[in-house]
This record gives C-alpha cells, sequence and structure tokens, in this order.
C-alpha cells in the first residue's frame, strides 16, 4: 500500500502519534519521558514549532503540533531517529523503537476542532485507567501531560514553545492563576462524567464526514470544507515532479539553510574567524565543533551542509564531534562562549 502524502504548509496544525515497535514501550521510566521532552525541545528550536498538547504514555505519544513553516516531516525525521537513537544507547539496545510511520492528522483550527482535539489528548491518562478521577484524582497527578507540565503552570516555568495561552484561551480561560485552576477543574469534571473508555472522545459534528474525520481513525479532524482544501493541497502536490533538488528546496526555509548561514557568519566573528580560515584547521578544532553544535541544534540542515561550510571533512566526522558537546571547552575565545550562551542551546 503506497504511504499517504504529507501536506506541509505554513502554519498548519497536526496531531502526531507514534507507537512503538510491536506496540513495546518507548518510555521504560521516567527519565525516557524527560529525555524525550529534551528531544523534543530541541526540535522546536531547530524548526519553530508551536506545541499546543502533548501527552506521553508507555508505548506511544501524542502531539498537537503547529508548524509556522513547511517543515513537519524535518522535524519529526530529527526527533524520532534522535530520541531512539539516545534510548538504544541508554537501555544497550540496538534497532527500531517506533512501529509504523508516525501519523500526522491534520487539523482544522475553527474552535471546535481545536477544543475537542485538546480534551482528547489531556484526558488519555483517564482512558488508560492511570488516574481516576471518581475516586478524587485529577488530571494534575499524571505529571507527562502539557496540563501538569506546561498549561497549570506559572508562565516562568513553562517550555518556551508550549502554547499554552492558546490551549487556556480556547475555552475561555486567561492565563491567571484562576483561570488555569478553572481550565483544569473543566477537564476534571469531564473526567469524572464521562465513561473511561471513551473519555474526551467526540463524535464529528453534522458538517463532518465521520468515515474519514474522527478523532481516532480519520485521516484528518475538520469540517468538509477543509477536507477539500487538504485535497486541493494534495492534487497540488502529487503533480509537483520530485527531482533531486527537492529535499534541498525544503532546506531553503527559514530555518534551514537561511539560518544556518546567518548562525554560521555569527559563529565565525564570534570565534575571530574567516571563512577562508577554517580550511587549515583541523576537523575536530574546539571553535569549528561548537559553532556546528550550535547549528545543529537550531536548524534542520544535514551534517554535510556543515561539514562542507565549517571544512569538517565529513558528515561523520561531524556527528562523531558533536556527540562530545564540547560547547565549553576551556580554550574557547571568550566572544564565542558568550555567542553560544546567547544561542541558548541545550548542552
Amino acid at each position: 500500500m503506497p504511504r499517504s502524502i504529507r501536506i506541509e504548509v505554513p502554519g498548519a496544525l497536526y496531531h502526531v502519534m507514534a507507537r512503538g515497535n510491536r506496540r513495546e514501550p518507548i518510555y521504560r521510566d521516567d527519565d525516557d519521558r524527560r529525555f524525550f521532552l529534551k528531544a523534543l525541545a530541541q526540535s522546536c528550536e531547530m524548526t519553530g514549532w508551536r506545541v499546543h498538547a502533548w501527552v506521553l504514555m508507555s508505548n506511544h505519544y501524542h502531539l498537537l503540533i503547529q508548524t509556522p513553516e513547511p517543515n513537519l516531516v524535518a522535524g519529526m525525521k530529527w526527533l524520532q531517529n534522535t530520541y531512539t537513537r539516545r534510548f538504544n544507547i541508554r537501555h544497550a539496545l540496538w534497532g527500531r523503537l517506533f512501529g509504523d510511520r508516525y501519523k500526522a492528522v491534520p487539523v482544522d483550527t475553527e474552535g471546535f476542532y481545536y477544543e475537542t482535539l485538546l480534551d482528547y489528548i489531556h484526558l488519555n491518562p483517564v482512558r488508560a485507567r492511570l488516574i481516576n478521577p471518581k475516586a478524587g484524582q485529577s488530571i494534575l497527578d499524571y505529571p507527562w501531560t502539557s496540563v501538569a507540565g506546561g498549561c497549570a503552570l506559572l508562565p516562568a516555568r513553562r517550555p518556551p514553545w508550549l502554547a499554552a495561552p492558546d490551549a487556556l484561551q480556547a475555552f475561555g480561560c486567561p492565563d491567571t492563576a484562576s483561570g488555569r485552576r478553572k481550565w483544569v477543574k473543566r477537564l476534571d469534571q469531564r473526567a469524572i462524567s464521562e465513561a473511561y473508555e471513551n473519555c474526551g472522545v467526540t463524535a464529528p459534528p453534522p458538517d463532518a464526514d465521520g468515515r474519514m474525520s474522527h478523532l481516532r481513525r480519520g485521516w484528518y479532524w475538520g469540517s468538509q470544507a477543509f477536507a477539500e482544501r487538504l485535497l486541493a493541497m494534495g492534487e497540488a502536490v502529487l503533480k509537483k515532479k520530485r527531482h533531486r533538488s527537492y529535499r534541498a528546496s525544503l532546506e531553503s526555509r527559514a530555518h534551514g539553510v537561511q539560518e544556518a548561514t546567518r548562525l554560521l557568519s555569527e559563529g565565525l566573528k564570534a570565534a575571530g574567524l574567516q571563512p577562508q580560515d577554517l580550511i587549515p584547521l583541523k576537523g575536530s578544532d574546539s571553535r569549528k565543533v561548537a559553532i556546528a553544535c550550535v547549528i545543529r541544534q537550531r536548524t534542520t540542515v544535514s551534517m554535510s551542509w556543515i561539514a562542507e561550510h565549517l571544512a569538517m571533512r565529513s558528515a561523520a566526522n561531524v556527528s562523531q564531534q558533536i556527540r562530545r558537546q564540547p560547547t565549553n571547552a576551556k580554550n574557547l575565545p571568550k566572544p564565542l562562549k558568550t555567542w553560544i550562551n546567547l544561542s541558548g542551546i541545550v548542552a
């Protein structure tokens, strides 16, 4: 069966889901969940994504991602590959972690569809019976959702990539202490009033095709008018000739080559280097590697691009040097250290 096409447009909203291979766990403990959130944070930094909701279960996750730029595929490839590699290293394993290709369902930004999906994601732990609201527990008692992990927190304690104000405002709740309490209370009341297995599951409205638009099994979540727009965009994508430069053209977005070029220029200036100075320097030069670390975490360009523009021999060498993460090397020039700190990369 051919794969469904990915429709990537600026500002698109996607319900992204992935399960473990053979439905096996993708998180063995809470440290794994923390490592996944770290990788998600790095992905958002690289791509500019805004995450409106998330939940981490044992063998799957749900994300509600908005992509200001059409870069879902590049970002998801990095996220899943990076987390798989870190998971395998931590647990001394080898091979694939996730099962089939992740599912990415385009979501209508119209109020009903956005609101119901927020609840569906956040009430996952109730459906899985990981918490029991009818026995007095709250959705806050499950720490691995964007409720306890973001929306219910003070703004200063949230991840910068979480679109918490949007999620709160969708239900008329201001981003204040009382507004956040009201928002959580509404979720808890819904969890109490609905049966476990269907908690948060809402039937499509009359203007939606229930066979195609469904929270659990549809290929989109929205109105029929929204589906028609998606089909038109899909036909346009299929008509395009996919030549060798297609992948490179995706990287010409702001978080690709353009952003990488800007960071390269800034990094070289902070290091006191000119482009021609790079050629005689070793591929392991600490200044080169520090700049490469920043570019890798802040953009979606390939290791090959970094190797070429920093004269670091090969993509394999870049990967090897970045894994050592020597951005805190003692011999780095002070202006370069300052630039690295201002870049806000994750150590």
